[in-house]
Parts: C-alpha cells; sequence; structure tokens
C-alpha cells in the first residue's frame, strides 16, 4: 500500500445534469463543501434539448443549456465547486472515505459521493443525426413531442420504450410511424395490444423490418423527412446490397429514437455497489429518503443512473435534491477531515 496527497472534500457529486445540479444547491446550502464533477456530457442530455416547455417556473419555456447553466450559477452561488473531471473509479477505503480517480489522473477523496452522472441515449450514427439532435430529432417524446403538433413522426425502436413512447405521440401527431428492424417487437404483450388499438383506430402504421439511413434537414427549418431501408427478411441495413432491399423517403416532421439508454456508472464496476443487469444503480428503497442511499454506505445515487421509467429533469431535480438531503443527514456522523492530507491509495474493494 503506497499513500500520496489527495484533495479530500466533504461530498463530491458526479454529473452537472439536473440531478447533479440540484443536489449541489442543496449541499452547499449545508455547507457541505460539494466539488461538482461535470464529466464528458457537461449538463447532460437536457443540453440536446432546445426549448424545455414542462419544467415548472419557465411559463414560456427555456432553451435546455440555459436552464443548466443557471443552475450551474446558482450552485457556485451557495458553495459548490464545479470543475471537469471524468470519472473513472470510485473506491470505499479502509478508512471510510470514498477514492475517486478520473481519466485526467486528478485523484480525489471524500466522506461521501452521489453519482448523478445520467444515462446516455444510444443512437444510430446515421447521417443528419448529429446537425439535427434537438432539432427535430429527440431522444424523449415526453419532452419533445408537443413541439410537433399535426406532424407525421418517426419512432424508431421495438421495445416497451418505443410503443410506449408511439402511443405516447398520437395526442399530437398526425400519424406515428414506428420503424423497426425485425418483424417481432421486443415489447411486452401490454404494450404490443396498446399499439394495436392505435394502429386499429388509425393513429399509428408500423414499419416492420425497416430501418432508418438519414434524417434530412436543417436546423432552422428542422426535419423534413428520412430515408428508410426495408427488407422482408429484417435487418436491411445488414444487407443493403440485397436485391430485396428497398430504400424509400417517407415526409416526416419529427424523429424519435426509443432504442434505449446506457447509463454512465462504470465507475462502479469493481465495487459493492450493486447495478442491475443493465448497469442502472439499485438503492435501498425504503422510506424517508433512502432511495438514495445505495448498498454502500457514504455512496448515494440519483437521476437517470438510477430511474429508467420517468427520465425527466423534474423528477431528475427531485432525486437529487433527496440525495443531498440525505447525505447531509449521513454526515451528522461524519468527522470531519481536513483537505490536501495523505491518503491510502488502495481500498478494500
Amino acid at each position: 500500500m503506497t499513500e500520496e496527497t489527495v484533495d479530500h472534500r466533504r461530498l463530491i457529486i458526479a454529473g452537472t445534469g439536473i440531478a447533479g445540479l440540484s443536489a449541489a444547491i442543496y449541499a452547499g446550502r449545508a455547507n457541505n463543501d460539494p466539488l461538482v464533477l461535470e464529466g464528458d456530457e457537461p449538463g447532460g442530455q437536457l443540453t440536446l434539448t432546445t426549448d424545455v416547455a414542462n419544467y415548472p417556473g419557465f411559463p414560456d419555456g427555456i432553451g435546455g443549456p440555459e436552464l443548466v447553466n443557471k443552475m450551474k450559477e446558482q450552485a457556485t452561488q451557495f458553495g459548490a465547486d464545479i470543475d471537469h473531471g471524468v470519472v473513472e473509479d470510485v473506491t470505499k477505503l479502509d478508512d471510510g472515505k470514498i477514492r475517486v480517480e478520473c481519466s485526467n489522473d486528478d485523484v480525489y477523496t471524500a466522506d461521501a459521493f452521489i453519482a448523478a452522472s445520467g444515462a446516455s441515449a444510444r443512437t444510430l450514427g446515421v447521417p443528419g443525426e448529429d446537425e439535427l439532435m434537438g432539432y427535430g430529432l429527440s431522444t424523449c417524446a415526453t419532452c419533445d413531442g408537443a413541439f410537433f403538433r399535426g406532424e407525421d413522426m418517426l419512432v424508431v425502436g421495438g421495445g416497451d420504450a418505443a410503443m410506449e413512447e408511439a402511443t405516447f405521440l398520437t395526442k399530437f401527431a398526425d400519424t406515428v410511424y414506428i420503424a423497426h428492424r425485425r418483424e417481432e417487437f421486443r415489447a411486452e404483450a401490454h404494450w404490443v395490444d396498446r399499439v394495436a388499438k392505435k394502429v386499429d383506430e388509425g393513429d399509428i402504421e408500423i414499419l416492420r423490418n425497416t430501418e432508418l439511413l438519414e434524417i434530412h434537414g436543417s436546423q432552422e427549418e428542422g426535419v423534413d423527412h428520412v430515408t428508410l431501408a426495408e427488407n422482408s427478411s429484417g435487418y436491411p441495413k445488414d444487407n443493403l446490397d440485397d436485391p430485396e432491399t428497398n430504400s424509400v423517403d417517407m415526409d416526416v416532421g419529427a424523429v424519435f429514437y426509443a432504442i434505449g439508454h446506457t447509463p454512465n456508472t462504470g465507475y462502479f464496476d469493481d465495487t459493492d455497489v450493486d447495478l442491475d443487469e443493465t448497469g442502472y444503480i439499485e438503492t435501498t428503497g425504503g422510506s424517508g429518503g433512502g432511495q438514495t442511499r445505495t448498498g454502500v454506505e457514504g455512496i448515494f445515487a440519483a437521476g437517470d443512473v438510477v430511474d429508467h421509467h420517468y427520465q425527466q429533469a423534474i423528477t431528475a431535480g427531485g432525486m437529487g435534491t433527496k440525495a443531498a438531503l440525505d447525505v447531509d443527514e449521513y454526515l451528522e456522523d461524519v468527522p470531519e477531515t481536513k483537505t490536501n492530507t495523505p491518503e491510502a491509495a488502495t481500498g478494500d474493494d
């Protein structure tokens, strides 16, 4: 075991999305000296949204980046420090401290740690995707569907999320198209049945054995149309040279990806923090705010690293707040440590 001098903080928060910044505001007000590490996606998924219309307090809407920046300003006013750092490894040390290593070789220890590093929406990497993300292409129907009233909309996916989002979008769309690369859906029968009713009512049209090839449009005008590949055998993008694969253009005003999210929790791989089979953090549950506590004492979690169901800014903010309050209660029984002290470089995980 070797020793090194590292920066010690009362609390470290991983992530500057709504969950992390909400936690930072409350932790700063509680004088818990929070250091917030913003990771490689500063601001989280909300920065991909050009207009947030459903966050309370902004009746005229607010841009995603603007909301994040206002929350950063508020957090720093209450004493939070925000710094760039991609968390690579978190370790619980023998002395009870939590060691945090970043990809830039910065090393910290903390008395408590909040994982609020969010989840990254899976994308397809098709032409037009980068340019139009947030300009007619979205990964959240609940967030953005109302902006495209009266348009034809395309949902890409075949699981529960795709069925749920397509059903939701029928509130606003002229017609919702679901493009799925196979014949059979992965979704549960409940959602398949609900979509089937919408198909019978003329609100949804299913495009089986169909994949998205390209999204056309501009940031000024939004999505204009898409190019799709069709093959009755399925997975048409893998068989573009097959004479049975057809390419077709379709006019739609919005595209929604519903192909899942990847939680940013890889830094817990070598710890005793419990993750489910898809990488989301499992919290302890129970009453009194315990839903932000993990199975490792001193490590808490909030936002999309835990919540794979709601995934809304307001729910993430509420959970970040609860995490900060839970941390404050936890730290009441943890003696403060002076900063910049030698710490053990390895732990018991």
